[in-house]
């Protein structure tokens, strides 16, 4: 039988915690290999209820503390945590030649949240800039029985070889992208998408290939309303 993660599929389930909740600020989660993930926790977060959790994936050549700041004044207003993954290589597997390494790394970064943290199911998102929008879009919608929420910001593209699920999306890409054009990228998406019979909410800014901050605003909004 075909192993599915070879497709992108997550062997991954929400559990009940079994270990403390961590203290405000930044957590490196330890992976088996390479670099580690990093957890944003907020003040004053209420372990005992169901928290949202966004899952944002940085683009090529990032890294973690890149991705974050964007989000972690947002994270801290509205009491929801952000899981910020480290890609093994230069970027995402599925960028390099497939499936691999990051989606089994993938998998314990989340497993090691949700010791901690009641996760709510409606309020998981997976997020991502540039290769990492593409690397959301790929695994969201192949998973979108584990994802609520995908939002892809100046995505390149998106490999699904199976949908599962009915995750609601979110695309945002700049007019002025020099990187990846937004008619062959945010606009074929937005239309591929809206064909396969999602609700998406889509997104164009007057901008290059950048993590605009209005939108990354509108893109949190549409993740907790």
């Amino acid at each position: 039988m075909l192993d599915p993660s070879l497709l992108g599929r997550l062997a991954f389930t929400l559990v009940h915690p079994v270990e403390a909740p961590l203290s405000p600020g930044h957590h490196r989660i330890a992976l088996a290999e390479g670099r580690p993930a990093v957890l944003f926790v907020p003040a004053g977060i209420d372990a005992a209820a169901p928290v949202p959790l966004m899952v944002m994936f940085h683009g090529a050549g990032g890294f973690p503390e890149k991705v974050l700041p964007h989000l972690e004044a947002h994270a801290q207003r509205h009491k929801f945590l952000v899981l910020a993954p480290h890609s093994l290589y230069p970027t995402w597997d599925i960028v390099i030649g497939g499936n691999g390494p990051d989606l089994e790394r993938l998998h314990r970064a989340l497993s090691a949240v949700t010791r901690r943290y009641r996760i709510d199911p409606r309020r998981l998102a997976f997020a991502g800039f540039s290769d990492g929008a593409s690397y959301a879009l790929s695994l969201g919608l192949t998973n979108g029985d584990i994802a609520s929420h995908v939002m892809a910001f100046s995505g390149g593209f998106m490999s699904v070889f199976m949908q599962t699920g009915d995750p609601k999306v979110f695309v945002a890409h700049g007019l002025a992208d020099e990187q990846l054009p937004i008619a062959t990228s945010g606009r074929a998406h937005a239309a591929r998408l809206r064909a396969a019979g999602y609700d998406v909410q889509y997104v164009e800014f007057d901008g290059p290939h950048v993590l605009h901050a209005p939108v990354v605003e509108r893109a949190i909004d549409f993740f907790l309303q």
